[in-house]
Order: structure tokens, then sequence, then C-alpha cells
């Protein structure tokens, strides 16, 4: 049931009230995209579930299905996630044991290894990006302009944390990084 009020707006006024005006705006925007993160991944776990996907899962059969080959290194991985190892080999075995994913020699690099798309996979990825499109995607609140801002907005955010550096010639900067070459 929603509140009667905007409890991050009452955060920033008391912020505001203790003296640290500086600093309320910020937080105000930190603790509403935290809050707003958990809404979304509620929405997106929704939507998953019939797929028996988590969310960090269904990044990772989108990026392999974006690949050219449908096989990606599990450094690259990681990299284009922006997740630890760990984290990509987690979700890899899970999805290994679910037959959506294999893991095989890596052609280039005798040492590492691929994880390469099954077609049960591709099916899987693209019937929950049916359901995310549907459910999660399709309706946010705003408008493309204000999907475009605030996409802009959060960029900014992101590049100046060091999150990444445009690289002239990689794609537009209106693409998520998963989804570049």
């Amino acid at each position: 049931m929603p509140l009667r009020f905007d409890p991050i707006g009452e955060a920033r006024r008391q912020w505001t009230l203790h003296g640290w005006d500086d600093a309320a705006p910020a937080m105000a925007v930190v603790t509403s995209i935290m809050r707003v993160q958990q809404l979304l991944l509620a929405r997106a776990d929704a939507a998953l579930r019939p797929f028996e996907l988590s969310f960090s899962r269904y990044e990772v059969l989108m990026l392999l299905s974006f690949s050219s080959r449908g096989a990606l290194p599990l450094g690259k991985i990681g990299e284009r996630l922006q997740v630890n190892p760990a984290s990509v080999t987690n979700a890899i075995h899970r999805l290994e044991d679910q037959g959506l994913v294999a893991r095989e020699p890596n052609p280039t690099d005798g040492r590492g290894r691929l994880a390469r798309l099954t077609d049960e996979g591709r099916a899987r990825a693209e019937a929950a990006t049916d359901a995310m499109n549907a459910e999660v995607f399709g309706d946010l609140g705003l408008g493309p302009e204000g999907l475009d801002q605030l996409f802009g907005l959060l960029c900014d955010i992101r590049r100046a944390a060091g999150d990444f550096s445009e690289e002239p010639g990689r794609g537009s900067p209106a693409l998520p990084s998963m989804m570049r070459g």
C-alpha cells in the first residue's frame, strides 16, 4: 500500500533542518536511486521467475545472444557486465546446470574457457525478454524524452565515478556497454 507522503522527501527536509543543506539533494538522489533499484529488481524477479532465471543470469544470456558467435570468454562476460569473476562463474554454473549455457575450451586461449549459448538458452532468453519488455521495460512511468534524460544523467554519474570512458567509434553512448560489439 502506498504511503501518504514521500519518506525520501521527508528525509531530505530533515537533512536540511539538521544543517546538511549541501548534502541533502545528493542524499535524496542516492536514496531514491537505491529505492528505485529495489522496485525494479522486484518487478524483474517476478517477470523472470517463470523462466527460472535471476536478473544476473538473464543478463548473461542476453549478452551471449548479442555476441556474434553466441559465445564469449568468461572474463569478457565479467568485464561487459561489470561484475567480479566469482559472480560470472556462479551464473555460468547455474546456467550450465539448466542446460542454457555450455562451457567449452577457448580456441584462441588454451587456458581459457568460453560460455556458449545453447539453443534452449537462446529460446529461454527470447521468451524472458518478451516478459521483461511487457512487465518491466514497457512502462517505467516516464515517456521517451524522460527516459533519455534520466539515462543521460545516470551516465554522467557513472562516468564521473570511473565506471566507463567514452571511446571514439565504440557504439552509441545511448547503448549499454553489454550491447556493444
